[in-house]
């Protein structure tokens, strides 16, 4: 109970100055917000409280990674938005009795873009890059009590501009296999820059997250419900309508889309343990896009994944705007199996 009550006094002194931290202006690397799990990315692309053996799930949460993950790999690779391609692997070893550890790296390239001079006259092209090297440690406290920190080295090159980055997730999961229920606490990207681009300050986006997760009985659905974006409450946006009339945008803050920007709503439908279906609902990608060419599709994603002998092999969509499609494509494996 000695290191129960020391990783919850350390998870409080993260929480308040998450806390304070997030109150100052605007962040950059949010590219760090972005999942590498096919899986957690069809239930909306932010949950920290389903609980698998698949370690692409674990840059969600550090202490969903566990000892049932011992020698597994991971490979991850999304076709982003415009030209961007992302794709990563990790890789997750026991240690000891109650604990386990992972590595791995996340390559972020949004592609060529044009030079221009400040007038606009086209010099060229450049490229813009982000890498991100992330090392994680989990700890069973009890057993069904498992504590978890990440930590990531970031680094960042936009054409002839560079910048370092270190981050760290802390987070706690509570998981009772008997009725298939999961809470998770997590607080995400702690940090802050090494070296910056120029004489500014960029900051993290720091945030806090709480997720659940149960199924019910025999029903083979699984529920989740994530609240992100917790170190501050009002998340305005403007609403432009569909562009049919000449209405200046209208801004939205009430207490209802304020709450319902913080939610993220999934299901996931598991017929078998070899296979399973997602779907998620994230409103606020859905009020993000409102500025563009919306569809009916924004804001929903869906998912799906198979287990076939040594191999897990996941997919999932998601398309915020008409002029956007997402595409996520993950593989699993145990080497101990070869």
């Amino acid at each position: 109970m000695a290191s129960l009550r020391i990783y919850i006094s350390a998870l409080v002194l993260f929480l308040l100055s998450a806390t304070a931290i997030a109150q100052d202006g605007t962040t950059a690397y949010n590219f760090l917000n972005i999942p590498s799990s096919s899986h957690i990315f069809g239930l909306g692309g932010a949950n920290i409280s389903t609980v698998e053996d698949d370690i692409n799930i674990t840059d969600q949460n550090p202490a969903l990674l566990g000892q049932e993950m011992d020698m597994q790999l991971g490979i991850n690779y999304m076709r982003y938005l415009g030209e961007s391609n992302f794709a990563g692997v990790k890789f997750a070893r026991k240690f000891r009795e109650r604990g386990a550890w992972a590595a791995g790296i996340q390559y972020f390239g949004y592609g060529e873009m044009k030079a221009t001079e400040a007038d606009g006259t086209i010099t060229g092209t450049f490229t813009a890059k982000d890498i991100a090297f992330n090392v994680a440690y989990s700890h069973d406290i009890t057993e069904r009590l498992r504590g978890g920190i990440n930590i990531k080295f970031i680094n960042s090159s936009y054409e002839e501009y560079n910048a370092m980055a270190l981050a760290t997730d802390l987070g706690i999961n509570y998981y009772n296999p008997e009725i298939d229920q999961s809470f998770s606490l997590v607080v995400a990207n702690l940090g802050g820059q090494i070296k910056r681009f120029h004489d500014s300050y960029d900051r993290l986006p720091v945030d806090v997250r709480l997720g659940w997760t149960q199924s019910f009985g025999t029903l083979p659905i699984r529920f989740s419900i994530t609240a992100w974006n917790l170190t501050e409450w009002k998340l305005p946006y403007y609403e432009t309508g569909d562009g049919t009339t000449d209405e200046r945008p209208q801004l939205k803050e009430s207490f209802g889309s304020n709450l319902f920007r913080h939610l993220i709503f999934a299901a996931d439908f598991i017929p078998s343990e070899r296979f399973y279906i997602g779907l998620g609902y994230n409103y606020k990608t859905r009020t993000d896009m409102s500025t563009y060419a919306r569809n009916i599709l924004s804001g929903f994603s869906v998912g799906a994944g198979i287990n076939v002998k040594m191999f897990g092999i996941g997919v999932a969509f998601a398309q915020p705007h008409s002029g956007g499609t997402t595409l996520m494509l993950n593989l699993t494996t145990n080497l101990i199996e070869f």
